[in-house]
């Protein structure tokens, strides 16, 4: 009888673990594409955290450079304004182009609007052209902004500001 118990107990628990299994695996074994999911979200969160610190690269880089440039035109000293004893020929030309140097304009490939064109207007002059005057700074303006400086002496990048601006009204005085 003793042995009967001993069995009968042995039999209960045995019952009540592999019940207590059962609900233990049924209830925290997730379905395959509950799973899948739960992994690509984990992924996505873990390329967000990426992105977020590219993100904040990106904007201590941008911060830099927008310090640097700052301290670019800081240091770049502001050419002197001469005041034209004569009257020339181009003297209007020559009053848009001191007042781009007066405003610190800089202008490079892709800027827009009439200053454009007085620059555009000058290279036209200087190069004894009749190109259409569109007020487009593009490649054609870029190229005859270099050929310019190069000629004059600048740094040759292209970029037309304060001291290219000075060198021109140079020119045209001479004219």
């Amino acid at each position: 009888m003793f042995q009967n118990f001993k069995f009968l107990i042995f039999l209960v628990i045995s019952i009540v673990l592999a019940c207590l299994l059962g609900y233990w695996a049924f209830y925290t074994i997730e379905p395959g594409d509950v799973h899948a999911n739960r992994q690509k979200q984990e992924e996505l969160e873990q390329k967000n955290e990426e992105l977020q610190e590219e993100i904040d690269e990106l904007k201590d880089t941008l911060a830099s450079l927008q310090a640097t440039q700052e301290e670019k035109i800081e240091e770049t000293p502001a050419p002197v304004v001469k005041e034209p004893v004569v009257s020339t020929k181009y003297q209007s030309l020559i009053n848009d182009l001191q007042k781009l140097i007066d405003d610190k304009v800089y202008m490079k490939e892709k800027s827009r609007g009439t200053r454009v064109g007085t620059v555009q207007t000058f290279l036209n002059i200087y190069n004894g052209t009749t190109k259409k005057v569109d007020n487009d700074y593009g490649a054609g303006t870029k190229a005859d902004v270099i050929k310019f400086q190069k000629a004059v002496g600048l740094t040759a990048d292209g970029e037309a500001g304060p001291s290219t601006f000075a060198k021109m009204i140079d020119w045209l005085e001479t004219q």
